[in-house]
């Protein structure tokens, strides 16, 4: 079987590790630096990773581009616990929960370099 496990760029990854562990709950599996720089990372939620490393000089995090190339959609148990744990540590929050049309409850929310995550929960 297999799985995915979106790999995103921070020009921040220490920072970032540090917000992703406290308002998403991500667990973090490994983290590889040099120099002080963060090049690439393993974060796990549940039974799910989401990886990450440094770009390069040249890039820009969507904050400061003004693009969004991306967004991460991640199902939890409870999205309204996991939204209160996200107000509290700090995310940007794009939309509070919401039912969707499609059967999900979801919330929006960016981290501070302006990626955009979807929470959601999936009802029945």
């Amino acid at each position: 079987m297999g799985r995915i496990a979106p790999y995103l760029l921070y020009e921040d990854g220490a920072a970032a590790i540090d917000f992703l562990t406290r308002a998403f709950g991500f667990e973090e599996v490994v983290r590889m630096e040099e120099d002080g720089v963060v090049n690439h990372a393993e974060l796990k939620l549940g039974d799910d990773s989401v990886m990450l490393g440094y770009p390069g000089p040249d890039y820009q995090s969507p904050r400061r581009s003004g693009h969004q190339p991306a967004l991460v959609h991640v199902y939890v148990e409870d999205v309204d616990t996991h939204f209160e744990r996200a107000r509290a540590g700090g995310a940007e929050i794009v939309q509070e929960p919401a039912d969707q049309e499609y059967g999900d409850r979801r919330y929006d929310a960016k981290d501070p370099e302006g990626h955009l995550w979807f929470f959601a929960t999936a009802r029945s």
